[in-house]
């Protein structure tokens, strides 16, 4: 017999909706990734360096030319210098950076403070640590973390606090101030923090990111983890980074090298081609999604659905509760795929507790023009 070591996990609500939308030919704006095309001169780099020969184990770090164009970014994007060979390490996705910090630092018994609502791998790799998670739930209106509630769920056993901003699922932005009294409640404890920060270039509105990278004091307990596959339009190359300061890092390594040991190396080198080369897309990204933001957004005004474009992310949320507030989320995401043709991702999976009376779902915009005119049309007869 099996004894579960996750025995309240199953199939990802993710995997669920995209596969439900695959069986009815709805249109997939559940799962987060882009249905148009990664930048051609990133395509073509990588057949380049299959084709040179750079097929086999890059090291364990990542390759050092693109550990290097990390740093680059870094500088130009936060003002903020980081030692490409004590801070930076590349991994395959930033959904295993984020499990290997954890496993580095987290042990039997300690607790782990996430966010509701919080992103569905942070428990899972909590628990195989032998931790526990204590959930504390932000805003119901804007997401924001309330501070009296955080402080009460402290304890001495607290060893880590995730932070995810841009959020998803909300798109909520974390502020200076924020960073700055989180600093403050945990100054005089033993706590260390995840910044999971993939969404970092997806922001709108000319505000920009705060990263936990330019925040000196939070840095020196921090991993700050970030995804090459959100910003470069590339998820399925599942390729992040994770940056912490050297102590963190050595003891993230000792983790992520029996884990998978380093990333792949072809694609290793065709983003440090062309992160070197154009340099402009991530100044260029906010433009390009809020386009798609202002656009969905537009199109979904005659709608019965009410929203409030988001800040950040490539997902939309909007409450349907003038139009079936007598199914709760999940039912209503499975009804819209169902009879309706969108698929769609129900918030409170991403609860430990969902709120009474909420009605919200995701939508991901970052979509093709025509995919999104196509989704508004069924969304605005619902």
């Amino acid at each position: 017999m099996i004894t579960s070591k996750l025995p309240n996990v199953g199939i990802t609500i993710f995997t669920q909706m995209s596969q439900l939308a695959a069986q009815t030919g709805a249109l997939n704006l559940s799962q987060g990734f882009p249905d148009f095309d990664a930048p051609r001169a990133l395509c073509d780099a990588v057949g380049r360096h299959i084709s040179n020969g750079h097929n086999q184990y890059s090291p364990m770090t990542g390759l050092p030319v693109l550990r290097q164009q990390v740093a680059a970014k870094i500088a130009r994007s936060y003002g903020v210098q980081v030692d490409v060979d004590t801070e930076v390490t590349v991994t395959p996705g930033a959904t295993e950076a984020i499990f290997c910090a954890i496993q580095a630092v987290i042990h039997s018994g300690d607790e782990v403070i996430v966010f509701d609502p919080a992103y569905d791998s942070y428990e899972p790799s909590v628990e195989l640590a032998g931790g526990r998670c204590v959930h504390v739930q932000l805003g119901l209106n804007d997401f924001s973390i309330d501070f009296d509630k955080l402080a009460q769920a402290l304890s001495p056993r607290t060893r880590m606090i995730i932070l995810n901003s841009p959020h998803n699922p909300s798109g909520a932005l974390i502020s200076r101030a924020e960073l700055d009294q989180l600093a403050a409640l945990i100054r005089d404890r033993d706590i260390y923090v995840i910044s999971d920060e993939v969404y970092e270039h997806l922001v709108y509105d000319g505000v920009p990111h705060v990263s936990v990278l330019a925040h000196e004091e939070l840095y020196q307990r921090a991993f700050v983890v970030s995804s090459f596959g959100k910003t470069y339009h590339v998820t399925g190359w599942k390729t992040g980074y994770v940056v912490a300061p050297p102590a963190l890092t050595a003891e993230l390594r000792k983790v992520h090298q029996y884990v998978n040991f380093c990333g792949v190396t072809p694609l290793q080198y065709a983003l440090a081609d062309f992160m070197a080369e154009h340099p402009e897309h991530v100044e260029e990204l906010p433009g390009f999604y809020q386009a798609k933001r202002d656009l969905f957004c537009d199109l979904l005004a005659p709608s019965r659905f009410s929203f409030t474009r988001v800040s950040g992310t490539y997902f939309q949320l909007v409450d349907y509760s003038q139009i079936r507030p007598d199914l709760n989320d999940v039912e209503m995401a499975l009804w819209m795929t169902r009879e309706h043709g969108v698929a769609s991702i129900p918030i409170s999976v991403f609860y430990q507790t969902p709120p009474e009376g909420q009605r919200l779902i995701r939508l991901c915009f970052a979509k093709r023009e025509e995919t999104l005119r196509e989704a508004a049309e069924k969304l605005c007869v619902i």
